[in-house]
Formats: C-alpha cells, sequence, structure tokens
C-alpha cells in the first residue's frame, strides 16, 4: 500500500508527539507519566491517611512528589512499600508514614522558611518544598547531598537550597526559621538548633541511642522557653560529627 506524503507527515508528527518528553507541568516539573502515581495514591490512602494524617496539604504533597526518584535504580520497586529504604552510605530514606508525620508536626505555611537537618536522598525536602516557601538542609555525607542536589534540581525544587557539612550548628546565616526538622537522631537537642527557632517556631526532632531507644520529639518555642512532648517512639541513622564528640 503507498502512502501519500501528508498522510506520512501526519503519521510522523503523531509518533513524534507519543515519543516526545513528558510535557511540564505548570509548576515547572515533569507530568506523572511515570507509571507510580496509583502507588502513590495507595501509599497515602493506606499507610498514610488511614494512620491519622489529616492535614490536607501534607496528604497532597505525599502524592504529589514522586518518591523512586530520589532513590538509587536498584531500589526503586521499593519506594512505595510501608519501611524505610536503604541509600547508601549506611543512610535510609524513612517509611512515608514517619514522613508525612514529621511533616504534619510542623503545620508548615506558605510563607514558612524551614530548616532541614539530614538531607539524605532529598526526599523530605522535597516534600517541605511542595508546602512552604524555601527549604534550607543540611547534609554531612558529601555524596548524598551532592546527589540529592542535583536530583532536587533535576525535579524543578528551585525553592531548596542544599548545603554539604555538618548539620548540628544549623545554618545562621539564614536564621530565624519557622520551623527546623532534623531527621537524624543526637542524644541531646542542639542548643544551636534551638537559638536558631523563631518565636513561636516547631522543631521535630528524635532524641536517643538507637540501641537504648528513641523518641521522636515536637519542641515550640515560647519565647525563652522551649515546650518538649514526646510524641513518637522511633529508629533513626545517629547524628554523626560534631554531635558525636559532645
Amino acid at each position: 500500500m503507498q502512502i501519500s506524503r501528508p498522510l506520512l507527515a501526519l503519521i510522523l508528527l503523531v509518533l513524534g508527539s507519543c515519543l516526545a518528553e513528558p510535557a511540564l507541568a505548570r509548576d515547572g516539573k515533569s507530568a506523572q507519566t511515570d507509571g507510580y502515581a496509583e502507588a502513590r495514591r495507595e501509599m497515602v490512602a493506606s499507610q498514610i491517611r488511614a494512620r491519622g494524617i489529616e492535614n490536607p496539604r501534607v496528604l497532597a504533597a505525599m502524592a504529589r512528589v514522586p518518591r523512586h526518584e530520589f532513590m538509587p535504580m536498584l531500589v526503586r520497586r521499593l519506594a512505595y512499600g510501608d519501611h524505610p529504604v536503604p541509600i547508601g552510605h549506611d543512610q535510609t530514606i524513612s517509611q512515608p508514614f514517619i514522613v508525612a508525620f514529621m511533616t504534619e508536626a510542623l503545620n508548615p505555611a506558605p510563607a514558612d522558611r524551614v530548616l532541614e537537618i539530614g538531607t539524605g536522598s532529598g526526599y523530605q525536602a522535597a516534600v517541605l518544598a511542595e508546602l512552604v516557601a524555601k527549604v534550607y538542609t543540611i547534609e554531612i555525607v558529601a555524596p548524598l547531598g551532592e546527589r540529592a542536589r542535583a536530583d532536587l534540581a533535576r525535579l524543578g525544587y528551585g525553592n531548596v537550597h542544599v548545603r554539604v557539612g555538618d548539620g548540628y550548628e544549623g545554618w545562621p546565616e539564614h536564621a530565624p526559621f519557622d520551623a527546623i526538622i532534623v531527621t537524624c537522631s543526637p542524644e541531646h537537642v542542639p542548643q544551636p538548633l534551638v537559638d536558631q527557632l523563631r518565636d513561636g517556631g516547631r522543631m521535630i526532632i528524635p532524641v536517643g541511642d538507637p540501641k537504648s531507644g528513641q523518641e521522636l520529639y515536637l519542641l515550640e518555642k515560647r519565647g525563652t522557653k522551649v515546650v518538649r512532648r514526646a510524641v513518637l517512639p522511633v529508629r533513626f541513622v545517629p547524628m554523626t560529627g560534631k554531635a558525636q564528640r559532645r
């Protein structure tokens, strides 16, 4: 069968559009044509909402952020399971429920500036970036920090600023912060982080030794006082660097 030139041109145009790169969403991120959208919806429904997370903005962010994009290729099939996943260098990406729980505890507002200690894969920073104005995140393991920076940039999270270094001292140049989230466990709450929290700000942080037990604490700064309460038993990797020398 002979195909006319106009018909051939039309066929090539259709094929070209099918093979093209995914269209960009309004926020500049790639449209989610990755095949994981249903897995994200199931993750939110069965692992997060079913366990009591109610903030609609947090639930929507968890459903949007492509968790698998922050994992090494060898473990991407585990991305939406109900467990932490190793990402190399003896570090993990936290269980989805823990990410949602800690995020909701901060009660993030659109104009907030948030400090994260322990960038890891960059996933928690991406979830926060969907909810607040700016995220400042510090990672002590250089290869992880550089990989997270590249992944966050690739996925269009221009409001996340990544620094490689020891997070114990925080990021004083950009303080005070409306909220601070710590995703590694020191044996005590670092005073520099308390100092960099604004009056009325909140901090969520695991405290304790992995062998003897850790508690997730929610802190709220009220003038010169810090109100602290334990909210959940957890198990995080220990904070390294200066925290271990204290």
